[in-house]
Formats: structure tokens, C-alpha cells, sequence
């Protein structure tokens, strides 16, 4: 895998350690195993690929924008019935090359690319991810304790990816800015849940909850998301504000 100046770790960082995530500015090409992708448009982006023979992508299927005729399509096994349950589609599209296909969520916001070495492991936020190469595996968990604020009930689902011995390439959509921090082992920060987009398996996520007076005799309660490296945790800009469950 080959990566260009997107991946450049020296962009700006913020006075409180946040930098901009490792993104894909439009036009952009870059190479990973035999594969070209390339980014159109800046406010909602495209990502063009051109699959070699020997390799493959999987999405989930409704962010298919367009493809070759010659692409054939299939479903990768997962427990579908859970997914729906979660409020996720329930099926995983897989697509093989030779050929050309282009994704594209249908939201203003950036491309993140992470590059995957060998025995890592990312988890993100349900709904984030464009597509990730054949060599990542692919699974998703439930984070009990956010039901207050996510799904009615049933708590929060990530995407979990990781990788064996081959490295990956893994693309996710965020709303609006994505920013990226790095705590150190024992650092914890607290973020509104709809705001968090990934993290390393490495960051722990707790649920915390925050009763708030509202008068003498009212309370009110926020919950975030505690974040415990260390990692790296990413943050996306734009996202719908979740209540407090009452």
C-alpha cells in the first residue's frame, strides 16, 4: 500500500491536541495493493476505485453510487437480523474486480482514509464507513449504556475491522470537519456521543452520566461518552444532538 499527502501526520494541531484527520482532498489518487481510488468533489465526495483482478471492497450497499457492468456484486455473511435490530442495514455488499465502482454517502462532510497495518484493529461509529478493502476482517459490536440517546433503547453499534497479517485500507465518511487526538495510556476525555466517528481497539469507551439541576426542584441528566487511552480517537463536526433519555 502506497500513501500520498493525505496521509501527511504534520497538519495543524489545535492547542488542545486536536489535528485534522487523515483525509482525501478532491482529485486526489492514491494506490492500495494493486488498486487505484480516487476522490471528486470536496461537499459531498466521491471515491472512484479501479479494483485489480485480485482485489475486492465491501460497503454497505445503499452508498453505491455507480459501477462497471462488469463488477460482480455479493453479500458478505453477517448476522443480519442484529443489524437491522440496530437500526443497521442488514446486508454487507462485496465487490470484486476488475473494473471501476464509486461510492458516495448521500451527506456534506470528508473522506478519512486509515491505512491498516497488520494486527490492527479500529472500531467506528455505525453508519461511518464508505468501504474497507478484502484483507480487513469485518464484525460489529454494541455498546450497552448509550440506549438513553441512541435507537431507543437499543445502544450504541460500531463497526469493528481488523487486520491479520496483510494490511487494509479502511474509508470513512464524517459529517461536517473530522478531527483526530491521541491520548496518551490514562488520558480520558469526554465526548457527546453523536459526535464521536472511530477509535483504536486500544481507547476504552465508558458511558457516563452527568445529572444536571434545572431549578430547585427539576434534574436533568447528560450522558457522554468517556474515552480512556490510549489511542486514537476521531471526532466528526456535524451530527444530530441526542436527548437525555428522560
Amino acid at each position: 500500500m502506497t500513501c500520498g499527502a493525505p496521509l501527511d501526520v504534520r497538519d495543524k494541531v489545535s492547542d488542545s491536541g486536536w489535528r485534522e484527520a487523515p483525509r482525501l482532498r478532491d482529485m486526489t489518487e492514491f494506490r492500495f495493493s494493486a488498486s487505484t481510488c480516487q476522490v471528486e468533489g470536496e461537499l459531498v465526495p466521491v471515491a472512484e476505485i479501479a479494483l485489480a483482478p485480485q482485489d475486492g471492497v465491501y460497503f454497505e450497499h445503499h452508498i453505491l453510487l455507480w459501477k462497471d457492468e462488469s463488477v460482480p456484486l455479493s453479500s458478505m455473511q453477517t448476522n443480519g437480523p442484529r443489524r437491522t435490530l440496530g437500526g443497521m442495514p442488514h446486508i454487507v455488499t462485496v465487490a470484486n474486480g476488475p473494473g471501476r465502482i464509486a461510492f458516495s454517502r448521500d451527506a456534506p462532510g470528508e473522506l478519512v482514509v486509515l491505512p491498516l497495518h497488520p494486527t490492527m484493529e479500529i472500531d467506528v461509529r455505525e453508519h461511518a464507513f464508505l468501504l474497507a478493502s478484502h484483507s480487513i476482517q469485518y464484525s460489529f459490536i454494541r455498546i450497552k449504556g448509550l440506549a438513553n440517546m441512541l435507537h431507543g433503547g437499543n445502544g450504541m453499534f460500531m463497526d469493528r475491522f481488523v487486520t491479520a497479517q496483510y494490511p487494509g485500507l479502511l474509508l470513512l465518511h464524517g459529517n461536517g470537519n473530522v478531527l483526530e487526538r491521541t491520548l496518551r495510556p490514562g488520558e480520558k476525555i469526554m465526548v457527546e456521543p453523536g459526535g464521536f466517528l472511530y477509535k483504536d481497539s486500544s481507547v476504552t469507551m465508558n458511558t457516563v452520566q452527568m445529572p444536571l439541576k434545572t431549578g430547585m426542584f427539576g434534574r436533568h441528566s447528560l450522558y457522554l461518552a468517556e474515552m480512556v487511552g490510549p489511542g486514537r480517537v476521531g471526532i466528526q463536526s456535524m451530527y444530530h444532538h441526542h436527548g437525555s433519555g428522560e
